[in-house]
């Protein structure tokens, strides 16, 4: 017992320290009143200790952040064309292969679609999904294609990310559901309708956007982002809510 207790410490200390993934900050630049409303701005006549006073927003603000792209205050993002390659901050959404289509996080490492605005295109901004998992782990697929897309029977998220993996969106096809950390981390808390960088997310619904994430307490639950002011939710797996595919960067 003591040698494999021995064997076993010195496992856990030889162990890599695990490290954080980088988070991006939450885009609020202003300072909150302790009697009656908000500043303009980070107002240091105000209560201290408030989000503007520090992270990648605060640096930001002081003009001492380097950035990769662009982005409103601490957030960092490139544009992706449709062939994958980076592209300046001027580029246009299109089809051609030089054309805009995908969104990097510079800061996170993560590329995420970018909607269009064409009733006629697979990632038209107003189509809407169930949540749909063949063989979730938790005994509940969710409704399969109970939303409104463009080809019906293909209106649920499995399907909608095979759809997208077979377009090879941005030239890759290992496209999926984010996490809803993954999808919290591109709000931005410092505006709304919606509550992102419109800049780099054209087209973005105020409404309810899918995450992969199940709801742990009931398996008909999954776990959502309302982008018009940013706030997490659990929605019935039935509902037809709205879905932003991500992928690993390079």
């Amino acid at each position: 017992m003591r040698i494999a207790s021995l064997m076993l410490a010195t496992a856990c200390l030889a162990a890599p320290a695990l490290q954080a993934a980088p988070l991006n900050d939450t885009g609020i630049t202003w300072s909150g009143h302790a009697v009656d409303g908000n500043s303009s701005i980070c107002d240091p006549g105000l209560p201290a200790g408030q989000d503007c006073h520090y992270g990648r927003d605060k640096a930001a603000a002081d003009g001492t952040l380097t950035k990769i792209g662009g982005g409103n205050a601490g957030f960092d993002f490139t544009k992706i064309s449709n062939s994958g390659q980076p592209l300046s901050a001027n580029a246009t959404l299109g089809s051609g292969a030089n054309d805009w289509a995908c969104t990097r996080d510079n800061v996170t490492g993560l590329i995420w679609e970018v909607k269009v605005n064409d009733a006629a295109h697979l990632r038209h901004q107003s189509h809407t999904y169930t949540w749909y998992l063949t063989g979730s782990p938790d005994g509940n697929s969710g409704t399969a294609s109970g939303g409104t897309c463009k080809d019906a029977g293909r209106c649920d998220t499995e399907k909608y990310v095979a759809d997208v993996n077979t377009a090879t969106l941005c030239g890759a096809s290992d496209w999926r559901m984010p996490t809803i950390k993954e999808l919290e981390g591109i709000v931005d808390f410092g505006r709304s309708n919606p509550a992102i960088d419109t800049t780099y997310f054209p087209n973005t619904p105020s409404s309810y956007v899918w995450s992969g994430s199940r709801n742990a307490n009931d398996a008909d639950y999954a776990w959502l982002v309302y982008f018009r002011v940013g706030e997490s939710y659990y929605g019935n797996r039935n509902y037809g809510g709205h879905v932003r595919l991500v992928r690993a960067g390079q």
